[in-house]
C-alpha cells in the first residue's frame, strides 16, 4: 500500500516546487468527480448518522452544497450523456438508454474545451456504458491511468479540465465490509421503503463502505493539487450519477434514484459555508463550464449556468426561477416480456412542494418482469434493480406481512399512468394521491407544466415516436444476472 505522502512527494519530484504553477492562461481548471450510484443524501454533510465523507465535507465547508441537485436520467449512460451534451437525455435518441450509443452530432464540454485552449482528460468510468468507436475522440477526453499521470502530462501554459470518474459504490459489494469497518448497523438510516432487517441494513453499510472509499481517493486528488499550488485555481465539483443500486432508488424518478450529493469549491468566487437550495440538475454542469472557460454554450444545451448562484453570497434560494425540474428514465435493461422492451418510460416534475410522475406505460413492470422465464434476456427478472440482498431479501419475503408486501409492491409492482406525492406530508414519496380529488386541480396544473417542457425540448415520448426512437433501439449489453435467477419464484 502507498504511503499517504508517497503522491505528493512524487508531484514534488515531477513539478520541483510546491509553489502554484501560474499559467499564461488565467482561466480556471476544473476537476470533476463523479462517483458511480451515490445518491441523496448519503454523505455526512447531509447528517447521516453513519456514512463519513470528510472530504466531500470539506468541499461542501469551503465552498457550497447543494441541497437539491438531480440527474435527468436515473441511469448511468444517459446521464453521463446528459452531463457531457448539457442536455436532456430524451433529446439523445439512441443515447437516452443505457449501454447504447451516442451520435456524434452532439457536441460534448471536454471537446469544446479542448478546442478552446484546456488540456483535457479523463479515467475510470466517465461516457457509457456503451459502445464510443464512432467517436474520434473519446466523448470524455483522452483516457489517462490516474490523475497523477494527468498532471504529469499537463502542459503549464494551459487550463486543465479533468473527469476523476470513479467506480464506487457500483454494485457488487464485499458482503460484511460496512459492519466490520466498524460502522452501527442500528444507527444505519433507511429509506422509508425499505424492510427493516440486519440483512438490509448489513446491505446499506456495505454500500457506504464504497462511498468512504470513493471520498478518499478525491482526498488522495485534493492532495495532489495541493502539493503543486493548483488547488485554489481549480473549481472542484463532486457528485454521483444518480441513486444508490437498491429496489425504489436507481432507475427510479423518486427522490432516491435521481437526487444526488453535490458540492462545488472555488475559493476565487464562491464565498465559502453556504448551503443552497435551488433546484440544479447534472446536465447544468456543461454549459457551467464553459461559462467558467468564457466558451459560448451551443445552443442546442438545455442545462443552464450556475454562474449566477456562484457569484451571490447568499444561501437558500438564490435563483427564484430555479424552483423545480424535470426528470426521466427510458430502457435500462432488457427486462420486459417481450424483445427489446425495459421498464417503464417516466417523465416527472418535482417543485418544492410536490412530485408528480407520468408512467407512460403503465401495463409494463417499472423494474422489469418478476417471472425469469418471461424475461427478454433469460434469468433476467426485476432486471431494472441491480441485484444485491435487499433485493433478495424483499423478494423471499414479500408476503411475510402486510409491510412487506407494501414495500415489495412499492419497488416492483405496476404503477398507474399518474403518481403524485406531496412533499410536506410524505418526504419518502410512499403515499400517491393522484387519483384524490382533493388535488385533482394540482395534478393537471403540474401535468400541464411537463407536457410543456416535454413538447419544448422536443421529447419523442411526448410527441408520439418514442417506441420508435428509444424502444427499437439496439441494446449493447447482458443483463444482471440474479444469484438466484434460476430459481423458479411463485408468479405475483
Amino acid at each position: 500500500m502507498n504511503h499517504p505522502l508517497m503522491i505528493p512527494v512524487l508531484l514534488l519530484f515531477l513539478f520541483g516546487s510546491a509553489a502554484p504553477l501560474q499559467a499564461i492562461d488565467d482561466r480556471p481548471n476544473i476537476l470533476f468527480a463523479i462517483a458511480d450510484d451515490w445518491g441523496w443524501p448519503h454523505a455526512s454533510a447531509y447528517g447521516d448518522p453513519v456514512v463519513k465523507t470528510p472530504v466531500f465535507d470539506r468541499v461542501a465547508r469551503e465552498g457550497i452544497l447543494f441541497e437539491n441537485a438531480f440527474v435527468t436520467a436515473p441511469s448511468c449512460t444517459p446521464s453521463r450523456n446528459s452531463i457531457l451534451t448539457g442536455q436532456y437525455h430524451w433529446r439523445l435518441g439512441y443515447g437516452a438508454n443505457l449501454w447504447s450509443r451516442l451520435n456524434t452530432k452532439h457536441q460534448t464540454y471536454p471537446h469544446l474545451l479542448e478546442d478552446a485552449g484546456y488540456f483535457t482528460g479523463h479515467f475510470r468510468k466517465s461516457w457509457g456504458p456503451g459502445n464510443h468507436d464512432n467517436w474520434p475522440r473519446h466523448p470524455a477526453g483522452k483516457k489517462y491511468k490516474s490523475f497523477a499521470q494527468f498532471l504529469e502530462a499537463w502542459p503549464r501554459d494551459q487550463p486543465f479540465c479533468f473527469w476523476f470518474g470513479a467506480s464506487d459504490p457500483h454494485r457488487g459489494y464485499k458482503k460484511g465490509s460496512g459492519q466490520e469497518s466498524g460502522m452501527d448497523l442500528g444507527q444505519v438510516k433507511l429509506f422509508p421503503h425499505f424492510p427493516d432487517s440486519d440483512e438490509v441494513r448489513g446491505d446499506v453499510a456495505d454500500y457506504y463502505w464504497e462511498v468512504q472509499r470513493f471520498d478518499r481517493e478525491l482526498g488522495e486528488a485534493i492532495d495532489q493539487l495541493e502539493a503543486i499550488g493548483q488547488l485554489d485555481n481549480t473549481v472542484v465539483v463532486v457528485t454521483g450519477d444518480h441513486g444508490m443500486p437498491f429496489p425504489r432508488c436507481k432507475s427510479n424518478l423518486y427522490d432516491s434514484g435521481v437526487r444526488v450529493p453535490l458540492a462545488v469549491r472555488w475559493p476565487a468566487k464562491i464565498k465559502p459555508g453556504r448551503t443552497v437550495t435551488d433546484f440544479v440538475s447534472t446536465q447544468d454542469l456543461a454549459p457551467t463550464f464553459l461559462d467558467l472557460a468564457q466558451v459560448p454554450a451551443p445552443q442546442a444545451m438545455t442545462g443552464r449556468s450556475w454562474s449566477k448562484i456562484f457569484d451571490s453570497p447568499a444561501s437558500g434560494r438564490v435563483e427564484a426561477d430555479r424552483d423545480h425540474l424535470f426528470t426521466g428514465k427510458e430502457r435500462h435493461v432488457l427486462c420486459q416480456e417481450s424483445p427489446d422492451t425495459g421498464g417503464t418510460p417516466m417523465r416527472s416534475i418535482r417543485t418544492d412542494d410536490y412530485l408528480l410522475i407520468r408512467n407512460f406505460t403503465p401495463e409494463r413492470w417499472p423494474a422489469g418482469t418478476p417471472d425469469y422465464q418471461k424475461a427478454t434476456i433469460p434469468g433476467v427478472w426485476l432486471g431494472d434493480c441491480d441485484n444485491g440482498p435487499t433485493k433478495t431479501y424483499m423478494v423471499d419475503h414479500q408476503d411475510d406481512d402486510a409491510d412487506h408486501r407494501r414495500k415489495y409492491d412499492l419497488a416492483f409492482a405496476k404503477r398507474p399512468e399518474y403518481e403524485l406525492y406531496i412533499q410536506a406530508d410524505d418526504p419518502g414519496q410512499l403515499n400517491n394521491v393522484a387519483e384524490d380529488p382533493a388535488y385533482r386541480s394540482i395534478r393537471a396544473e403540474l401535468n400541464d407544466r411537463l407536457t410543456a417542457e416535454l413538447r419544448r425540448t422536443g421529447d419523442p415520448r411526448i410527441l408520439g415516436n418514442g417506441v420508435k426512437v428509444f424502444d427499437e433501439t439496439k441494446y449493447l449489453g447482458r443483463g444482471p444476472r440474479h444469484p438466484d435467477s434460476q430459481k423458479n419464484r411463485p408468479k405475483k
